[in-house]
């Protein structure tokens, strides 16, 4: 078992954690614990793989599904002893848009060979997981939170891509570590630290009778 494939299923384990940990939130039985695991554990990889054309991670090997089911059951039976699980939720899907920022942007350079597509492909793999299960979960979402998100992704799949053309393959171990790192630091800034960009503040638009 090759480093990618084990990241990718530790990516899948901690995302399907953050949808089980939502689940318990919501206190859903053990089906919506399942349900809301798998979703967010492979929800982002289904959306990169519809879009590269190439067969759905899950349908090629279905051990994901398994892994999604194992971890929601662990979680319906130690949820109640976190003290705060949207806290942790956070913690973890931090990890999560980590490894999967990495993964996207590597499957994406595999299939294409493209840079910039390698780059979207690790931002919507981290990312549209954890989109879903806030939108079935009735969470707030991630993406409306005032620290950045989407940013933390983007940085880690373009360290990883720029570091895995300039110092080539056989260097994948290191732009994968920076990839990780530099998302997970960017997200981790943002949890503790509050790190966002300046909100849109909007104006009064000018009457007709003023524009010239």
């Amino acid at each position: 078992m090759n480093a990618f494939l084990l990241l990718d299923y530790a990516g899948v384990a901690v995302f399907a954690a953050t949808g089980a940990l939502a689940a318990s939130r919501k206190q859903l039985d053990i089906i919506g614990f399942i349900f809301l695991a798998a979703v967010t554990g492979i929800g982002g990889g289904t959306f990169r793989d519809l879009i590269l054309d190439v067969p759905v991670v899950w349908v090629a090997n279905p051990d994901y599904l398994i892994v999604c089911a194992i971890v929601a059951v662990i979680v319906y039976f130690t949820a109640h002893l976190v003290e705060s699980r949207y806290k942790l939720l956070l913690w973890l899907d931090a990890l999560g848009l980590s490894a999967y920022a990495v993964l996207g942007a590597y499957k994406g350079l595999v299939v294409t060979g493209s840079a910039e597509v390698a780059v979207v492909m690790g931002v919507l793999t981290a990312t549209f997981g954890g989109i879903l299960r806030d939108l079935l979960a009735n969470e707030p979402s991630v993406l409306l939170r005032p620290e950045v998100y989407v940013t933390a992704a983007l940085a880690g799949a373009f360290v990883f891509t720029l570091l895995h053309i300039a110092l080539g393959p056989d260097a994948w171990l290191v732009a994968t570590i920076l990839g990780f790192c530099t998302a997970f630091f960017v997200r981790a800034g943002a949890l503790r630290f509050g790190w966002s960009f300046p909100p849109y503040r909007g104006r009064p638009g000018r009457r007709p009778e003023d524009i010239p």
